[in-house]
């Protein structure tokens, strides 16, 4: 009884998104990294607001992520060995990461999140915050969805956006390497426009060699149009695509 209570007394206001997942409820002993203590890893400085919070997505940080973890990988790493704020599911993530610097880490951890909640980002993509709450769902099985679906939404989109802040060691800041390689679209931000791609793809079921030429021929800064055209024709031949691709492409000339 004290044990639901508690579960209880837990606000949503927390937002630990990772509740539904098997890597939070893994044990401290399978988050342990194998590092060596030689390197001395010393703690990021962190600003007062973001004390309490992962470096990789805001979420509450449990945990440190020693990075690099050992002297071989600290040969190609740029940066001197450091300490940052982790959550348990990002923890999860960076101990499979072969990265080379923490950057890149959390480019990939990033990618990671947004595939592990692509149904959550979806949703943002599919309904409006008041669709949902007018689409009629009370009473019924999709009543939950409707109550927290853009919840859902929102922490995912929040999470996957979360850039961290600048990290300074020992007065020194560490040059993020991934600076520029981002793409922002429809108010999230991906690590890269493959990523963005195969996100659209996935949640709107679309041939991805076909989006792919849609924006080559209308050009990256009109995403949004190559998608919307690129879902008038799911489920067509490839005979058929490549003479819609000529209609697009001519059609592009001629504007």
């Amino acid at each position: 009884m004290d044990n639901n209570n508690s579960n209880k007394a837990v606000p949503h206001s927390k937002r630990i998104a990772n509740t539904d997942t098997d890597q939070y409820y893994q044990s401290e002993q399978s988050l342990q990294q194998h590092v060596d203590h030689s390197l001395a890893h010393q703690e990021i400085e962190t600003p007062f607001h973001f004390r309490h919070c992962c470096w990789f997505c805001q979420e509450p940080s449990q945990l440190r992520l020693l990075f690099p973890s050992t002297q071989q990988r600290l040969i190609d790493c740029p940066h001197q060995p450091i300490s940052v704020p982790i959550c348990r599911e990002c923890k999860s993530l960076a101990n499979t990461s072969q990265a080379v610097d923490i950057y890149r880490c959390r480019e990939q951890i990033k990618k990671a999140l947004a595939k592990r909640y692509q149904k959550h980002l979806a949703i943002g993509k599919n309904w409006t915050k008041q669709e949902l709450e007018n689409a009629g769902f009370e009473g019924g099985n999709f009543e939950g969805f409707a109550k927290s679906g853009w919840a859902m939404f929102e922490i995912a989109r929040d999470r996957v956006n979360f850039s961290g802040w600048p990290v300074w060691c020992n007065g020194e800041q560490i040059e993020d390497t991934t600076l520029g390689k981002q793409f922002v679209f429809d108010g999230v931000t991906y690590s890269d426009l493959n990523q963005a791609v195969d996100f659209y793809v996935k949640t709107f079921n679309l041939h991805k060699d076909f989006l792919l030429e849609c924006i080559n021929i209308v050009g990256v800064e009109r995403f949004g149009y190559a998608i919307r055209y690129a879902r008038l024709y799911i489920g067509y031949t490839a005979e058929a695509r490549r003479e819609i691709l000529k209609d697009l492409s001519a059609q592009e000339r001629s504007n």
